[in-house]
């Protein structure tokens, strides 16, 4: 499956149950790439909005670039009140903007999809001199309830692609591949989640790598949610928690932090 097809199926469930972002992401973005009022922002692979929004919300122009017609449909509904968003059909390899237009790219959830070569070429295209990029993601904890650890066990069993996409997630080489070796910065901040059964249901579906209802698979790994959620929820809720990586950068350029 294209990776720009993967998510077609299970939107309503990313819409519903996948976790938005800590608003430190937004401050220390601001801060750290020196935003202004008047800086424009394009958001690649913006799925259903919920990077975009957490800057929309601040006032800043966004444009949400997403080649997904349900996914960019889906962050229209989301973002309408926002005047400044504007939605693109497009792609982080050829997103359609003007040269030159944009102070800052952002990638929540999604740089791990990306061509890294053309991807790159095309932020350097579309940023004004000095732009940068930032790459989110809300990465899910292991090793701290026994939740966590068994919902970790469940994907490794049931889901086969869940190693080799979680690895592409945090990987150094395609970041100094992206960025020039070293020349990047991390921030770790910390998030949570917390579903009864039928939204930790809906999370786990919300993942490209699980089946969905009426594929193979389905029955045995929604079984064995089923158990591990009666065995380990507090007060009928279980808790997701996350540490949100953010990764700051210029294109084959310096860090400058």
């Amino acid at each position: 499956m294209l990776s720009t097809e993967r998510f077609q199926d299970r939107v309503d469930d990313y819409v519903r149950y996948r976790p938005s972002y800590p608003v430190e992401v937004r401050t220390s973005v601001i801060e750290r790439c020196g935003l202004q009022p008047s800086s424009v922002i394009a958001d690649f692979g913006s799925g259903t909005g919920l990077l975009a929004q957490l800057f929309l919300e601040s006032g800043f122009e966004v444009y949400g670039v997403e080649p997904n017609a349900a996914m960019r449909a889906a962050a229209e509904r989301l973002l309408v009140r926002f005047p400044r968003f504007r939605s693109i059909e497009g792609t982080a390899e050829a997103s359609g903007l003007p040269g030159r237009s944009c102070d800052l790219v952002t990638c929540g959830q999604s740089f791990h999809w990306f061509d890294p070569v053309r991807s790159r070429e095309e932020c350097q295209r579309i940023l004004c001199p000095g732009g940068w990029v930032v790459l989110v993601w809300n990465v899910r904890r292991t090793g701290d309830t026994p939740f966590l650890d068994g919902y970790e066990a469940l994907l490794r069993r049931h889901t086969p692609e869940y190693e080799e996409i979680e690895r592409r997630r945090s990987d150094p080489a395609a970041f100094d591949a992206f960025f020039g070796a070293g020349k990047w910065d991390a921030l770790t901040l910390a998030h949570s989640q917390s579903f009864d059964y039928e939204g930790a249901l809906g999370r786990l579906r919300s993942s490209s790598y699980s089946p969905v209802p009426g594929a193979p698979g389905y029955p045995e790994i929604e079984q064995e949610l089923r158990t591990l959620f009666t065995a380990t929820a507090v007060d009928g809720k279980v808790a997701f928690l996350y540490d949100t990586k953010v990764y700051f950068g210029r294109p084959g350029g310096r860090v400058g932090i």
